[in-house]
């Protein structure tokens, strides 16, 4: 644990907040709400006995209705809550429903997906810190399902039951980030999970009956040479997955992709997508509905610990060929020197958003997120602008404190943003709010 802290300096946003606070011009922004409020203690890793009481870790999706769900982790009590919001930001829940269950063991860095074709059916996937006899780190990917949109959750599933450490990717044996894992929902009851774990095995399992059953994790890739980290699954309208990974122990790691033409049950032979010389980190992948799959991703010229920028691709043909890469990222807001771990989100009407952590200087924790925008499929980009009251105004630094593989941005059909972020400010305070916004044409 206290070396997969060390991660969150690869982030690299640190002192004061920059001084520019303005949207892109087809982004307006509407309002902040606060979602829940903390300590911030953190105290000496003992594992789940561990002294912590800070709140952290938040996500958002945003249902076919426009309502918005925000859930986020309570470490005093071990818990990934959850909430609901109107596109106005009043809660729509009398108090935040109690997702994980499990008040012995923490859990972290929770994902959410809605069913597209039943908004009321909502899923979430979270890594518990589950020390299973053998293993060497503790961690196994639990899954729980709504059939009322969030107000109540079934009993969470298991999805891993290993000892190998699952949720942890590794940039090498000292440094690594918990949250490696992702979830993707389609029509159907159709929801694919993807995750790491410690020794750098890549996993999948799918359900096909909206969660109340999974497969057996199936091993996607395996080489402890090169371990797999920050997955990212898409579903594309004829039910194809798309999973896209990096690696660690490599100062110039690429992208990996591959694709199941089976609905989940194999996935072919990985592809490297715009291979360089730099490290590629933290991919994000979305599918629009031209059916153009758009990738995110950080790359550093210095290796994984250096300053970095964000980069986006297209594919028109499934994945098997992309455009050029394009750094959407500078220039950068004032102050900052770089950019990392981005969120990804396209809609039905040629939107595509970007957002991603800010850097101020090098090995320090982040301070604020920025945002991009294409109203044309991702074939152009505004330049990139603070996201509005995302650095906290008292000093603390982003969440989450167990590693910044998050999604931390959502979209609406009909237009509407939802970007959450958290802080943390050493003895005095954490916090998770909500920010709302909408997109003109």
């Amino acid at each position: 644990m206290r070396r997969a802290l060390k991660l969150v300096f690869a982030a690299l946003v640190g002192g004061g907040a920059p001084a520019v606070d303005a949207a892109p011009p087809p982004l307006v922004w509407q309002g902040t709400t606060e979602v829940a409020a903390g300590r911030g203690e953190q105290g000496q890793w003992r594992q789940n006995e561990s002294r912590y009481d800070y709140v952290d870790d938040p996500t958002v999706a945003i249902d076919g209705t426009g309502g918005i769900a925000v859930a986020w982790v309570d470490q005093a009590r071990k818990a990934v809550l959850l909430q609901r919001f109107s596109l106005a930001g009043r809660p729509q829940l009398a108090r935040p429903t109690d997702v994980s269950r499990q008040p012995a063991t923490f859990s972290w860095l929770p994902r959410l997906a809605f069913a597209p074709d039943a908004p009321r059916q909502l899923y979430a996937v979270w890594q518990e810190i589950v020390f299973t006899p053998g293993g060497s780190h503790g961690g196994e990917i639990f899954f729980a399902r709504s059939a009322g949109g969030g107000a109540t959750f079934a009993q969470p599933l298991n999805l891993s039951r290993s000892k190998g450490g699952d949720g942890k990717g590794r940039i090498n044996r000292e440094v690594w980030h918990n949250g490696s894992f992702d979830l993707v929902a389609g029509p159907g009851g159709a929801i694919h999970a993807a995750w790491t774990e410690y020794d750098g095995a890549l996993w999948h399992s799918r359900s096909t009956d909206a969660g109340t059953t999974f497969s057996p994790p199936r091993r996607v890739a395996a080489d402890r040479r090169l371990p797999a980290r920050a997955p990212s699954l898409a579903l594309g309208a004829d039910g194809t997955p798309y999973l896209a990974w990096t690696v660690g122990e490599d100062a110039a790691a690429d992208i990996r992709l591959s694709v199941s033409k089976d609905h989940g049950a194999t996935f072919a032979a990985p592809r490297v997508v715009a291979p360089s010389r730099g490290y590629s980190d933290a991919p994000r992948l979305a599918i629009d509905s031209a059916g153009v799959l758009h990738l995110a991703y950080a790359e550093s010229a210095d290796g994984p610990f250096g300053p970095s920028r964000v980069r986006h691709v297209r594919s028109f043909d499934g994945g098997r060929t992309f455009e050029p890469p394009r750094d959407i990222s500078v220039p950068m807001p004032a102050g900052a020197v770089s950019a990392s771990y981005p969120s990804l989100a396209a809609d039905r009407r040629g939107n595509v958003v970007v957002t991603w952590e800010l850097a101020r200087a090098t090995r320090q924790q982040p301070r604020g997120l920025a945002v991009a925008v294409s109203t044309d499929g991702g074939a152009s980009f505004t330049p990139p602008a603070l996201v509005r009251d995302s650095a906290d105004p008292e000093g603390g630094s982003n969440g989450s404190r167990q590693g910044l593989l998050m999604k931390k941005l959502a979209l609406g059909e009909q237009g509407a943003v939802a970007v959450v972020n958290s802080s943390f400010r050493a003895g005095a305070r954490s916090r998770v709010w909500l920010m709302r916004g909408v997109l003109r044409r």
